[in-house]
């Protein structure tokens, strides 16, 4: 039976995908549920498996590397988690307990999140490329009480201190419990010891730090369990689509587009566990799944235009990105091969999408699109702290969405800054047009000046990527004598190119005759780019390159070419 929590989410819900290619009323009309309870696998999930039509829909679909599927239904996962849910408490989860949760993708991971929400603890995602510093790191500032890992991994938790339960999956070593050979006996039935609130914390996010020490966010069992019903609306997930997304455990994305967006629409979550990415390998699943909704992060996007786009014979009909914005060179690309343009999207780890360009309307070439339902979205001038066609982007307060963090654990000076004049400030530069569509500028701390002129990176890196010798392009400002600071390059070759000057005079060539003359790239160097573990470039590093290279401002840097 519906409790009121369920028939408020249901009803927003069902209202985003009624309005799905009607933006202008969905955005005006649009109210979160207003929810003082809720918890996203008892009051949701586990109502969809009861359902007889709906419970016998595939909730979960993994494909494995060598070729071998595996399929679970609402209900089979629902019974599965209370199972899982009902060992973890024998185990001593309670309410309220930390849980590292660091697995691969796999069945399990989808069993203990549920399991995990309807005990009421909180989940710490943790990717499996994680060191043990990075653990001990997560113990000790997540307060983990718990720790369910792949038995390959449970070696890196030997000089992990603190006093944790250790769960291990698929093989359990002297001193873990079995989770494989224990949870499955357990009760299939599950009986919650008290209402969630919907203030309670679900999830405990280190980001991946592409400028500093990682954040810790936090997340309740509203802002993710909800709040992406704003993901799902750009999107375009409908109750029955099959929908993949290119992420690894332990990140936000993840969640995003593995967990919640495809699971509030009751549609098909396929996965992919591979060990290592392969353009050819995503195109045959997509033809053989019968995929129609499918979801990369830029690099991916990347990667795949460099395969032959015309091996994918039936397309998913509803692409998107996010994770970094999109070049327009990859959004071309695509339309030329399939017919369809890649739609982009906004948001981070600290909330669900924010701005996006969802299904039906018109979009704009290089823009992220307009505020998603439920988003008001702001531009703020750094320097005066006014609202503006350009500035940072950032979410009004006097209307939180419910997809909004609580804010960083344990960090009230961050949070101030976060949360600073009733604005969330996300760090991100945007313009906005006429017509309330925004594009991407850069991180604040990205974006710099050059002559005077305020140079975005990411609107000269898509120039650059245009240029076929051009696989992906990082450029940061390179200290100069004259103009104080100089676009410079740091690329990556494409198959079948060489790190020549021949090579590099050519690309600095196309950049000269496709830029304005403030904004031309002075200096090139090829150079594997340094990245987070999540994938993210991280600029600040070859920001800090540039500062030793030219401390020397006579000298002209070994493997550095100018045009």
């Amino acid at each position: 039976m519906a409790s009121q929590a369920s028939t408020a989410f249901y009803e927003a819900r069902d209202f985003l995908l009624a309005h799905r290619e009607d933006y202008d009323t969905a955005y005006r009309d649009f109210r979160w549920p207003e929810l003082t309870e809720f918890n996203f696998a008892l009051d949701h999930f586990d109502l969809v498996a009861a359902d007889p039509e709906r419970g016998a829909r595939r909730a979960l679909w993994i494909v494995e590397q060598d070729g071998s599927q595996a399929h679970w239904t609402y209900a089979e996962l629902a019974e599965r988690s209370n199972k899982v849910a009902n060992w973890l408490r024998a185990q001593g989860v309670a309410r309220g307990d930390r849980i590292i949760l660091m697995l691969g993708n796999q069945l399990e991971l989808w069993e203990t999140l549920l399991a995990a929400m309807k005990l009421g603890a909180v989940v710490i995602p943790a990717t499996t490329l994680l060191t043990a510093a990075d653990l001990q790191d997560r113990v000790d500032r997540g307060r983990a009480k718990h720790v369910v890992v792949g038995a390959a991994d449970t070696e890196k938790f030997d000089g992990v201190d603190g006093d944790y339960t250790k769960v291990a999956v698929r093989g359990a070593p002297e001193g873990w419990l079995d989770y494989s050979g224990e949870a499955y006996s357990s009760d299939p039935d599950f009986t919650a010891d008290g209402p969630t609130k919907a203030t309670d914390t679900l999830l405990l996010y280190f980001t991946s730090g592409t400028t500093a020490k990682p954040k810790l966010v936090e997340h309740t069992h509203v802002s993710y369990p909800v709040g992406h019903m704003s993901t799902m609306y750009w999107i375009g997930i409908e109750p029955g689509d099959v929908h993949l997304n290119i992420s690894s455990p332990g990140w936000a994305k993840h969640a995003w587009s593995n967990v919640f967006a495809p699971w509030i629409a009751e549609a098909t979550v396929l996965v992919m566990n591979y060990s290592k990415f392969d353009a050819e390998s995503v195109f045959s699943v997509l033809d053989e799944c019968g995929v129609n909704s499918f979801c990369a992060p830029p690099t991916v996007w990347r990667m795949l235009i460099q395969a032959d786009l015309s091996t994918l014979k039936t397309p998913p009909q509803k692409v998107v990105g996010a994770g970094e914005p999109l070049n327009p060179e990859v959004i071309e690309q695509i339309e030329k091969a399939w017919g369809l343009r890649i739609r982009d999207g906004f948001g981070q780890t600290e909330s669900s999408v924010q701005i996006g360009n969802p299904p039906g309307q018109a979009v704009k070439p290089g823009s992220m699109g307009r505020p998603i339902p439920g988003f008001v979205v702001t531009l703020v001038d750094p320097a005066t702290g006014e609202v503006a066609d350009e500035g940072e982007i950032c979410l009004d307060l006097n209307h939180r969405p419910v997809g909004l963090m609580v804010g960083y654990a344990d960090d009230p000076e961050r949070n101030a800054e976060a949360m600073a004049g009733g604005y969330y400030h996300t760090g991100d530069v945007g313009s906005r047009d006429e017509n309330g569509y925004i594009t991407y500028v850069g991180r604040s701390d990205d974006v710099f000046k050059a002559s005077d002129y305020r140079i975005s990176p990411f609107e000269l890196e898509s120039v650059l990527i245009e240029h076929p010798a051009v696989a992906e392009a990082a450029v940061v400002p390179s200290p100069d004598p004259v103009r104080l600071a100089v676009p410079k390059a740091y690329v990556v070759l494409t198959k079948g190119y060489e790190p020549t000057e021949e090579t590099a005079k050519q690309i600095l060539q196309f950049a000269y005759d496709n830029l304005a003359p403030y904004k031309r790239v002075r200096r090139l160097e090829f150079f594997e780019l340094p990245k987070t573990i999540s994938g993210k470039i991280r600029r600040v590093e070859l920001r800090g390159r540039e500062g030793e290279l030219h401390a020397d401002s006579s000298a002209t840097p070994s493997g550095e070419y100018t045009l």
